[in-house]
């Protein structure tokens, strides 16, 4: 979701200062192509048919290459998952996660202190700490049954890169067939990675939902948005 976003951090544990942030997206987003803070992927799903869990995933940087070094979580950025509860497409609930030191911090799931444009960590709301992952995962469960995880993930999107710019320059003879099938397509990113922030947070946590979608079932609306401290 393509948003500027402006948040107000205030003082808490980990010493972090007060300062204003703009948003970002994924690598369609000028303003943030190519950062730390560019929005790869978003996921939010129940873990297993009947749970009552919901999972949120957050890709981060699709540009991590497998031959470098893994990427950085951006000490600058602020990553917020927005929750409405009601469908009128403003949040009632947030998660927040912002790292400090080699370690991930969450927020919430909590009221917004305001909504839109602005935003403020709630402080009085941490939902718990994991250390950043290398290329060994690290999981934390907390006392509510929240796990967290914060690190390197592969690349989940599968594309043909260079056969999707044939399609779309109808000018080269490659693309006189279109998308190739599957058999034959390549992964172009495959083996690159991204950096993953992954919430599991029991449904109570969230709230209960009020907004219904075409199929007549009820559901969370979520969107997530990326700040970056100026």
């Amino acid at each position: 979701m393509k948003k500027t976003t402006k948040y107000l951090m205030g003082s808490i544990a980990l010493i972090l200062a007060c300062a204003v942030f703009i948003a970002a997206d994924h690598i369609d987003a000028p303003s943030s192509t190519a950062t730390t803070s560019d929005i790869a992927d978003f996921f939010a799903f129940e873990p297993s048919e009947g749970s009552n869990n919901t999972v949120f995933v957050v890709d981060l940087q699709s540009d991590v290459l497998p031959e470098l070094p893994f990427g950085n979580f951006d000490e600058d950025v602020l990553t917020e998952i927005n929750i409405d509860l009601d469908g009128d497409l403003v949040e009632d609930r947030v998660i927040q996660a912002i790292a400090r030191d080699g370690i991930m911090y969450f927020f919430g799931p909590a009221s917004p202190a305001q909504t839109g444009l602005n935003s403020q960590i709630l402080t009085d709301s941490p939902l718990g700490s994991v250390a950043i992952s290398d290329a060994t995962p690290i999981v934390e469960t907390t006392s509510d049954g929240v796990s967290l995880f914060a690190g390197p993930r592969q690349d989940p999107f599968f594309f043909d890169f260079f056969q999707f710019n044939a399609v779309i320059s109808p000018e080269l003879d490659s693309a006189v067939g279109g998308f190739l099938p599957s058999e034959e397509a390549t992964d172009t990113f495959d083996g690159a990675n991204t950096l993953s922030i992954i919430i599991e947070i029991p449904n109570s946590l969230l709230g209960t939902p009020t907004a219904t979608n075409p199929l007549g079932l009820t559901v969370y609306k979520t969107w997530v948005t990326t700040n970056r401290k100026q």
